[in-house]
């Protein structure tokens, strides 16, 4: 193999950058906003790579693009590459700067509006200097984005069964209805007492989702689900008005025309924290910092059984 870099390659290793994230948004203008250059400068290093391969990349989508054969060949062939790059320049930034670097942190839709804010607001008194980039998604989205590297960190539900992951706690489902519901003064209802209920839920890829449909298959029947939303708040003012009830954790915030009715079987979904592989320093703080305060995520009535500790 020779061992001279071809003039081409020498000339296309600082455009990779402006192409990957092109390919990735299929939109040249919020391309530019992610790499914070004018759209005129991505567009002028585009065409650069174009003239230099000698084949067209990109091709006009209405008001977005999308690669041409050429260019999806040209992207699979250097995503990993790109990739792999950036997690070195990463690795030795965050390396040589322990007290600052950037951490990709991901965190459920459930615990938005307290918990992780609170948290992320001590550990940036404790760490001012470093960055954070946060995601908030359900769990399957937050691990395919763990296992793809674009993420450092995440609490996930439920918790990853890996090395490098630890759980933090858990939390007691419970059904909910509005004030005016007649099962608002129940107490306690058993699953098979929901079987002609209307549910609002989470779209079917939701763990959440994927607790009820298997507890109402265990009280022998399909939940009627009426309403499928992925926001939480939106998803309980829609069961305030009367809309249906919902299987879902305790809110962090109160709802006055919400009543939570216990189930005769308690149901419980375990909290994790993940991370990726070869954490630089100022992931490892992040991590740290919340396995300390893990108890933020743990009820009083809901203590972790001693097997999970």
């Amino acid at each position: 193999m020779d061992e001279t870099l071809s003039p081409q390659l020498e000339g296309l290793i600082p455009l990779l950058a402006a192409f990957e994230v092109a390919a990735e948004q299929g939109h040249i203008t919020r391309a530019a906003q992610r790499l914070g250059v004018p759209q005129s400068s991505l567009s002028r290093r585009l065409k650069t790579v174009e003239r230099t391969l000698g084949v067209q990349l990109f091709q006009p989508a209405g008001r977005r693009v999308t690669l041409t054969p050429q260019g999806r060949e040209f992207f699979e062939r250097t995503h990993a590459l790109v990739s792999a790059l950036d997690d070195a320049v990463q690795l030795v930034r965050g390396n040589a700067d322990a007290e600052g670097g950037l951490v990709r942190f991901g965190f459920p839709l459930s615990l938005g509006p307290v918990s992780i804010p609170s948290l992320l607001a001590e550990f940036h008194e404790l760490a001012p200097k470093v960055r954070l980039h946060l995601t908030q998604a359900h769990g399957e989205a937050l691990a395919n984005e763990i296992r793809a590297g674009r993420l450092d960190l995440a609490v996930m539900i439920p918790s990853p069964d890996t090395a490098s992951a630890k759980v933090l706690g858990r939390q007691q489902l419970h059904l909910y209805v509005a004030k005016e519901h007649p099962l608002s003064t129940a107490g306690c209802v058993d699953l098979t007492d929901l079987r002609n209920e209307m549910f609002i839920a989470n779209p079917p890829a939701f763990h959440l989702r994927q607790v009820l449909d298997s507890c109402c298959a265990e009280a022998g029947f399909v939940p009627h689900v009426v309403f499928e939303i992925a926001e939480f708040d939106t998803l309980r003012e829609l069961v305030a008005r009367g809309l249906g009830v919902a299987l879902l954790p305790a809110a962090e915030r109160h709802h006055p025309e919400l009543v939570r009715v216990e189930l005769s079987d308690p149901r419980y979904r375990n909290i994790g924290l993940v991370w990726a592989d070869r954490p630089n320093p100022a992931v490892l703080r992040l991590r740290d910092h919340i396995l300390a305060k893990a108890h933020v995520f743990v009820h009083a009535d809901n203590p972790l059984p001693e097997s999970d500790r």
